[in-house]
């Protein structure tokens, strides 16, 4: 008696190494960024593609906020060509970093999406932090 788990025979060896290696080249998680920027090892630039508003609300901290459909040449000129992009949206409901991944991969610039999102974050206990508007955080002063 097989379950749905076993119906379909598990690849070999060789092709569930070729395909998880190949995993690591579009993917990072939650936990590696997390230990790159807290053992100041970034050497990527983390892009949260959600809309300004979401970004305010609350990112995580050394992100800059290009939503995705923001995402052209102009936007990213002061970045050199060979800068990794890591991207991410608000987790896995979203197809955020798929979309901001194509138009990074068009636009010739080296990609790996931060698989979970904000929500991935937040499991792993991260915090967010919100935006200051130093506007408004002046005029309380």
């Amino acid at each position: 008696m097989s379950s749905a788990v076993s119906r379909v025979t598990a690849a070999s060896s060789d092709r569930a190494l070729a395909h998880f290696s190949r995993l690591m080249e579009f993917e990072t998680d939650c936990w590696d960024v997390h230990h790159a920027i807290s053992n100041q090892k970034q050497d990527f630039i983390l892009v949260d593609v959600r809309g300004n508003e979401l970004y305010s609300k609350g990112h995580i901290a050394g992100s800059v906020n290009i939503p995705h459909t923001r995402l052209n040449d102009k936007n990213l000129a002061q970045y050199p060509a060979d800068t990794l992009f890591v991207v991410y949206c608000a987790g896995p409901h979203c197809n955020g970093t798929e979309k901001a991944a194509i138009r990074l991969a068009k636009l010739g610039r080296p990609v790996k999406k931060m698989i979970g999102g904000v929500t991935g974050w937040l499991d792993e206990g991260f915090e967010l932090v919100p935006q200051i508007d130093y506007a408004q955080a002046l005029d309380k002063v």
